[in-house]
């Protein structure tokens, strides 16, 4: 297994108290990603940083996006609506055969645009994360945008997208960052942000080669 690998630090229980600011210390003790592409623009992209962390019931992930124009589609809460809204996204996998995954796009309201997938863009858009098995909060300022969340380890387990192996616990996940602007003529143009370089020659975030692993360290 060769996929780009972040680490994901233990924490004790209960502590990280969801403010949508990114604010609780233990923030502190997590990992920072914050190499981010986008292979198909050649305009620079903002800073983003990603970090989780996990303790014995919840997974706990944050995004901290540099952005003074965040653009959110408010016209209703629907699924398409969110997909046309500025948002940080996590992909989870069950097997190298995405075979399922699942999808969590969420934009800055925080609305969640969850469902789940099959090969070669087969959506459920009617399926919905496990009531009462995950938690989103986010604050927009001047120039940046948070999100932060968490997810229970028992609804990560019976989507089997927690798994061992001899080195320990992990998840195959993709990270991802939607971002959109207005060209000249006032329409939307997407630009499509991503941890892992999928090397295709279109954005494309739906196959394998975007994805890499999240160790659980102990």
């Amino acid at each position: 297994m060769n996929d780009p690998v972040y680490r994901v630090n233990q924490i004790e229980k209960n502590l990280v108290k969801l403010t949508g600011r990114v604010d609780a210390a233990q923030w502190a003790q997590a990992n920072a990603l914050t190499h981010f592409v986008s292979p198909w623009d050649e305009q620079p992209i903002k800073p983003i940083t990603f970090k989780a962390l996990y303790d014995t019931d919840y997974f706990y992930f944050s995004f901290s996006v540099e952005d003074d124009s965040v653009f959110t589609e408010l016209k209703d809460d629907s699924k398409p609506s969110i997909a046309q809204s500025d948002r940080v996204e996590l992909f989870m996998r069950a097997d190298a055969q995405m075979s399922p995954y699942y999808c969590l796009e969420i934009d800055t309201q925080p609305r969640i645009m969850d469902f789940k997938a099959m090969p070669n863009r087969n959506f459920d858009l009617s399926w919905n994360w496990p009531e009462g098995e995950i938690d989103v909060k986010s604050s927009v300022l001047k120039d940046h945008f948070k999100v932060e969340g968490k997810i229970s380890l028992k609804s990560l387990k019976a989507l089997n997208l927690l798994k061992q192996d001899a080195r320990g616990t992990f998840m195959e996940i993709g990270v991802y960052r939607a971002k959109y602007n207005q060209d000249e003529k006032g329409n939307k143009q997407a630009t499509w942000i991503t941890w892992v370089n999928p090397k295709t020659p279109e954005p494309e975030f739906h196959i394998a080669d975007s994805f890499g692993i999240f160790r659980f360290e102990s």
